[in-house]
């Protein structure tokens, strides 16, 4: 985890720009004392997360806002051998269950060298309330191919009808939305935040430390999810593989994605590709401290195979506030519209308590200078 206090940065991942208007000064040139043990890291094996079990069961299930507003939620799957169904039955979660709805999904699929996805189902849920809504299977015992009709999308078609799945999303504007001023509007809650995780055994630690202590009301992934391209021609069965191993809290929490280099396929050979540095780090730009100017939180730490990253630049850069080498996840808890407080929790800490934290304000709405970047160091 590094924070950095500059007017521009190489390789952003979170940018506070647009929560807080302006960025705190920094004491600066802290390097933590922490030190996290040298380890292969090591991506989990197929075995460990096998397709769901039955015909065409769906799999890789995830949910993500499906609009500005947070008044529509997107629920994606993907089914390994038909297109059909492509339907999410849902009702209000407190309601009697007579009055049900259908969304239904858009389909695609795709190629890659000798790859062939499954195929990979959207379907978005629009016009929300403040209210919780559930998607649940539903049991049955009729013939698959009499029940190919109404069966929701987390159905198993065969006699799997007993694993029912529920998903909860509760779209009440938790999220930041654009008000029509142009202003960005703040929203009290806790949001989880990560990147570069991968699919290693350390990435598994990750979410399961995260999981339990799930304080966070969205997560937002900060780019490089599932490292396929570290394989012979990115191998995309490692995108199937990692849609399982992170169902278990995508199917149940809304999940905000960016999109990292990792991202890419691409064959480097083909080509040239180009890969300029920053003008930051090559001594092109100086940056200046300014109370304007953004905090930039880089935070990639979720565990991936390219293992722990420890060459920090030497000396340590006046525009890097704080540096350390662990992996972990953090929480963004804002509290109104002056005050965000942010925690670090790295994996190796035994309870999921905050390592480092700090504050952050808002200037446009309380104009001062936060006193202390980190006021916690453990």
């Amino acid at each position: 985890m590094e924070v950095r206090v500059m007017g521009a940065v190489r390789d952003l991942i979170l940018v506070f720009a647009v929560l807080l208007n302006a960025a705190a000064f920094s004491n600066g040139g802290i390097t933590s004392s922490y030190v996290r043990k040298v380890e292969a890291s090591v991506d989990m094996p197929f075995e460990a997360f096998p397709p769901s079990s039955g015909y065409n069961a769906p799999e890789q299930v995830h949910i993500t806002q499906g609009d500005r507003n947070g008044r529509s939620v997107i629920v994606s799957w993907v089914t390994p051998l038909e297109r059909h169904p492509s339907v999410v039955k849902f009702w209000v979660a407190d309601g009697d269950h007579k009055h049900k709805h259908k969304a239904h999904g858009i389909v695609t699929s795709y190629r890659y060298y000798n790859y062939t996805s499954g195929y990979i189902h959207h379907a978005t849920i629009k016009k929300l309330k403040s209210a919780h809504i559930n998607l649940v299977s539903e049991p049955s015992t009729r013939p698959v191919e009499e029940h190919i009709e109404d069966t929701s999308m987390l159905q198993a078609i065969n006699n799997l009808t007993q694993k029912l799945m529920a998903l909860e999303a509760k779209m009440d504007s938790k999220f930041d939305e654009m008000s029509g001023s142009g202003k960005w509007e703040y929203s009290e809650g806790h949001h989880f935040h990560e990147g570069d995780l991968g699919q290693t055994y350390d990435s598994n630690q990750t979410l399961e430390h995260y999981m339990s202590n799930p304080k966070g009301q969205a997560v937002l992934f900060a780019g490089d999810l599932s490292y396929a391209d570290h394989y012979p021609n990115n191998d995309n069965r490692r995108w199937d593989l990692w849609g399982r191993f992170v169902e278990k809290s995508t199917a149940y929490q809304s999940w905000i994605w960016t999109a990292g280099n990792h991202e890419l396929d691409f064959s480097p050979e083909i080509e040239r590709v180009s890969n300029v540095r920053y003008n930051i780090t090559n001594g092109l730009c100086t940056p200046v401290k300014g109370a304007s100017a953004p905090v930039y939180i880089t935070i990639g730490d979720g565990g991936n195979i390219e293992g722990l990253a420890t060459s920090f630049t030497e000396p340590q850069p006046s525009y890097s506030a704080f540096r350390e080498a662990s992996f972990g996840h953090a929480l963004l808890e804002i509290k109104n519209r002056t005050h965000a407080y942010y925690t670090w929790h790295r994996n190796h800490d035994s309870e999921s308590v905050a390592s480092e934290s700090l504050w952050f304000y808002n200037r446009h709405w309380y104009p001062h200078e936060e006193s202390s970047f980190a006021s916690t160091m453990a």
